[in-house]
């Protein structure tokens, strides 16, 4: 039973509760009596163990699990009872001073905050929008042709030149002497195609087979390779095989090959603009949506749960070190993340999401089924068996949860973008495809 509610600072709230023991111990009584029709002892046939022997291994086990269940009962029915929104895990113990015949404990908590939402007429927000070019779908086919080039052997006396395939033996010393990495027989890589640093291709471009040649090479001090970011090395390369490229023509059989319905050249353009199409409103729906979810934030007044930021705080710790363990980091659970690394970011996430909510509570926002099934059909679309796709998703309600929750956003982002001053500004396709 409550007593009290009193308001601490800001979020967070004081409870005062009051339990009858006599409950409390008819409970670990009726516990214990279940335990003792199923404990195994030593000396005792199944079933058969007295009650106070019982009592006497697992009643202080017992006692502590009654207490907790009781406890957190009583708390949870008096926040409702008050209409309280907690936030994270109440920390509750016991008090001095109760009644006779009753427990009396302390719970301190936070709350979730009011979230006053500000005129979002008044908000701006820039909408970026991009066309799907000729030059664009060109590009784009002029990759696929890239991805099934076929490669043959150069004449003898052939040099190398860009597009060329070469098989190469190289080594390379810092101050004369010989460096992690530096050193590789029957190396492979691709002229032009940005395998290897400036320098390393402008060396071997020119060299025919069997040649080599001599040269210096200043590692870029953001080089990835850290014990030689900086620094120049003398490297000498040998030329062991050069092959020259050959791209496949745009015709039927091409468009053939990436299992186009309509196998002309025609279609192949056609594909390819409605897949680009596709790729660049799921692009431009990401950025406009961060910039709407900014404009939000801006617009919104409200106090962060410090429990809600610490459990964000706690997930994004446990993601970066699972990214680590990933990336072949040695004992990544030991590895030493400061905790205020992530703190920026999750009072952002913090905010975002209680801003959203109450966003999506105020206005019916929540995302439909009819508006799920077709977000799910337009994911579909781009793969070669959409029923198998959507059957996919429809099969596992975590898949189709995220999808919801993805709709849900957009829902926010249309409403937002309905209400706010909005300047559309056009960017070109390259600048958006480079985007991540």
């Amino acid at each position: 039973m409550a007593i009290a509610v009193e308001t601490l600072e800001k979020l967070e709230r004081k409870m005062t509760l009051s339990l009858p023991v006599g409950s409390i111990q008819s409970e670990v009584t009726a516990r214990l009596k279940k335990l003792a029709r199923t404990v195994k002892m030593d000396g005792f046939r199944p079933g058969k163990v007295p009650m106070n022997v019982v009592a006497q291994r697992y009643g202080y086990s017992v006692q502590y699990e009654v207490m907790n269940d009781k406890v957190g009962e009583a708390f949870y029915t008096a926040a409702n009872e008050a209409k309280l929104r907690v936030a994270g895990q109440p920390k509750i113990n016991e008090k001095d001073g109760a009644a006779e015949g009753e427990m009396a404990f302390e719970a301190v908590f936070e709350v979730f905050p009011e979230v006053k939402i500000g005129d979002l007429a008044t908000a701006e927000v820039e909408k970026l929008t991009t066309e799907v070019s000729d030059a664009a779908i060109e590009k784009t086919i002029e990759i696929l042709r890239k991805q099934r080039r076929t490669f043959s052997l150069r004449p003898h006396d052939a040099p190398a030149q860009e597009t060329d395939r070469v098989v190469v033996d190289f080594e390379g010393k810092i101050d004369g002497e010989p460096f992690a990495g530096g050193k590789a027989d029957d190396f492979q890589f691709i002229l032009g195609d940005g395998q290897m640093l400036k320098e390393f291709e402008e060396a071997t471009r020119g060299l025919k087979l069997g040649e080599s040649k001599t040269f210096p090479l200043v590692f870029p001090a953001d080089y990835h390779g850290k014990e030689v970011a900086g620094k120049t090395a003398d490297f000498m390369v040998t030329v062991k095989k050069i092959e020259a490229a050959h791209l496949p023509e745009v015709n039927e059989a091409l468009a053939k090959s990436l299992g186009i319905a309509d196998a002309s050249v025609d279609g192949l353009h056609a594909d390819i603009k409605k897949n680009l199409e596709r790729e660049v409103k799921f692009r431009l729906l990401a950025r406009n949506k961060t910039a709407v979810m900014d404009a939000l934030v801006a617009k919104a007044e409200l106090d962060l749960p410090n429990a809600s930021v610490r459990a964000e705080m706690d997930r994004l710790l446990e993601a970066a070190r699972a990214d680590l363990k990933q990336r072949g980091i040695k004992d990544a659970d030991k590895v030493e993340i400061p905790d205020d690394v992530f703190r920026p970011q999750a009072e952002r996430r913090v905010r975002l999401g209680l801003v959203v909510a109450e966003l999506v509570r105020a206005n019916n926002l929540q995302a439909t089924m009819d508006q799920i099934k077709a977000h799910v059909e337009e994911l579909a679309a781009s793969y070669e068996k959409p029923a198998e796709v959507q059957r996919w998703y429809f099969g596992d309600n975590k898949r189709l949860a995220e999808v919801e929750a993805i709709v849900l956003e957009n829902n926010v982002t249309n409403f937002v973008m309905s209400k706010a001053q909005v300047t559309e500004k056009a960017i070109g396709f390259d600048e958006l495809m480079a985007q991540n």
